[in-house]
């Protein structure tokens, strides 16, 4: 009973496990805890019988007889063969059964899936599928050197680099690379899935927690892999509702009217790897925004269409110093209204 007492003492009282946010994540930390007591209770029984044992059949310090002659106990071999044999089943079994559900999209919502994967391309956006645009929920996830960007098909293909979901909504993700190898994770929705170049790997989440939770890049991809990092925000159906519409009227990263260069400055990622200091940005993987003047006289172009430019063929020029290939071309795709405010924010705070 000591040894269970004192196992089931560091399983409970350290955090292992971040508080799920995800029906998934939820189904996942049900088999962690099932294999844990399991093993917690081999333990405690192995621990007490090599203690009874040292201190039972222990021989004194005199004794130099041979010990008795055992050939063996058939009854207990079958049991120390069966018993673990029937635990593995056990976790074989549960495991197998969570798995299958944590990748099962609802019966009712079966069919549309499967014809909005059918209709997704590799190399292109998810297309657009009829039915209720919420049963599943498509979120097509571009995973790029390096940063992440989340398009929304069944709404003009809204895009932002904040994955933005509905509570309790079933969400389907259909991940793709442009570069190399990603791995996907948010660890309070307990999934990973990797974002393979050439091939459309996918990825179920029906969240249940309000919140903002990080995205992390759990792969190796490169110089900025420890800068790959997002958000996915929890929100209800009504302000999930009121961000599809913004985006839909070409409204900012965070809901509104009229486009902020800001919130989509913010929003996308930029302010991790730039200084600027309208945005309170002080990244230091790329150029100094502040400077954009400068840089645009170097390269020769007007400041606007430098900065356009930039966005969209982020290679066309690059400032001495810093590598080609590190800032991601996925921001070419960003609507029309949202680059627009964004190029004019940066010239005007860049003055």
């Amino acid at each position: 009973m000591l040894f269970g007492a004192g196992a089931a003492a560091v399983a409970l009282l350290i955090p292992w496990l971040p508080d799920p946010a995800s029906k998934q994540a939820e189904r996942i930390n049900f088999v962690f805890w099932f294999v844990t007591t399991i093993c917690i209770a081999i333990f405690a029984l192995v621990a007490a019988v090599i203690v009874y044992s040292i201190l039972h059949f222990r021989a004194r310090p005199d004794d130099d007889e041979d010990g008795p002659p055992v050939h063996g106990h058939t009854g207990l071999e079958i049991v120390w063969t069966a018993v673990p044999a029937a635990l593995v089943t056990a976790i074989s079994i549960v495991s197998a059964v969570v798995l299958a559900q944590n990748e099962r999209l609802p019966s009712a919502e079966s069919a549309s899936a499967a014809q909005a994967a059918q209709a997704s391309t590799v190399n292109g956006l998810c297309k657009p599928r009829r039915g209720d645009p919420l049963k599943p929920l498509v979120v097509c996830v571009t995973g790029q050197q390096f940063a992440w960007l989340f398009q929304y098909p069944a709404f003009g293909n809204a895009s932002s680099a904040t994955l933005r979901l509905p509570i309790h909504t079933t969400v389907q993700l259909q991940l793709q690379s442009k570069d190399v190898i990603h791995s996907f994770w948010v660890p309070e929705f307990g999934q990973k899935q990797d974002a393979v170049p050439g091939l459309l790997t996918k990825l179920v989440i029906t969240p249940t927690k309000l919140g903002t939770f990080p995205v992390i890049c759990t792969e190796l991809c490169g110089l900025g892999h420890a800068l790959m990092r997002s958000q996915s925000t929890v929100m209800t159906s009504d302000k999930f509702a009121a961000w599809t519409k913004s985006q839909r009227r070409g409204g900012s990263a965070g809901g509104g009217g009229a486009p902020s260069g800001k919130a989509l400055f913010v929003s996308n990622g930029c302010d991790g790897c730039h200084t600027f200091k309208p945005a309170g940005a002080k990244g230091t993987v790329g150029p100094d925004l502040d400077k954009l003047p400068a840089l645009a006289q170097r390269a020769g172009q007007p400041l606007a269409q430098f900065i356009r430019e930039s966005i969209v063929k982020p290679d066309a020029y690059v400032e001495p110093g810093y590598p080609k290939g590190v800032m991601p071309s996925t921001f070419a795709s960003l609507p029309a209204a949202q680059l627009d405010a964004l190029v004019k924010y940066l010239q005007q705070g860049s003055k």
